[in-house]
């Protein structure tokens, strides 16, 4: 899109399509988000964007889409890519920095409906985060956490080579709970035996790394 070159911008993986969520894109994210994510007792996400009615969970995801999408900067921006499996987006990859070419340091969070998990996406869509992280934006950390509880986002980080980096409180609502901080150096990441395939990058570039990158 000519007006928003970062929408040109897409990862494939060998089952997986990742690119920035688009307008026409959110009946889908909003409909994976109602959908379940979890189980009722695990709280794996510290503002409790997917708790309430309908309505309430449909108007958090379209407005933190919406204000995500308009915050980009190139010192300083969070792309949410919605995944898109077997013709539908089923979750969402972000991946966001800060200051990258002085920090090297990304950070990334995801979700999944709950009905396509245990099938290894979660794996495959971090693992595209990073190697583009890694390997097209010049990143070497790569920054990650967990809810504690969340085993499944747990074991994705640790088959991908993330190491303990402290814990922090995180408020769930009224409810404290602790987030287990990760990191992953670019040495030490545990690369898939598949290759990413990156479409859009010489028009998204300067929307994230700025005109002189």
């Amino acid at each position: 899109m000519r007006s928003w070159p970062l929408f040109d911008l897409v990862l494939r993986t060998p089952r997986l399509e990742l690119r920035p969520v688009r307008d026409d894109d959110l009946d889908d994210v909003v409909d994976a988000a109602l959908s379940g994510i979890h189980e009722p007792d695990l709280h794996p996400f510290p503002n409790a964007w997917n708790v309430g009615t309908p309505d309430e969970v449909r108007r958090r995801v379209l407005q933190f889409q919406w204000r995500q999408r308009a915050s980009v900067e190139p010192n300083d921006w969070v792309v949410q890519l919605g995944v898109r499996f077997e013709g539908r987006v089923v979750g969402v990859q972000d991946i966001g920095a800060k200051d990258l070419a002085v920090r090297r340091v990304v950070e990334t969070g995801s979700w999944l409906r709950q009905d396509v998990q245990g099938r290894g996406i979660g794996t495959e869509m971090r693992a595209a985060a990073l190697l583009f992280a890694f390997d097209v934006l010049g990143a070497t950390v790569a920054l990650s956490g967990y809810a504690e509880g969340n085993a499944a986002s747990a074991g994705v980080s640790r088959r991908l080579g993330y190491v303990d980096n402290g814990r922090a409180p995180a408020a769930f609502g009224d409810r404290r709970i602790e987030e287990q901080r990760l990191r992953l150096d670019r040495d030490a990441f545990v690369r898939p035996d598949w290759a990413l395939q990156v479409e859009g990058w010489d028009a998204a570039r300067a929307d994230l790394l700025g005109d002189d990158a």
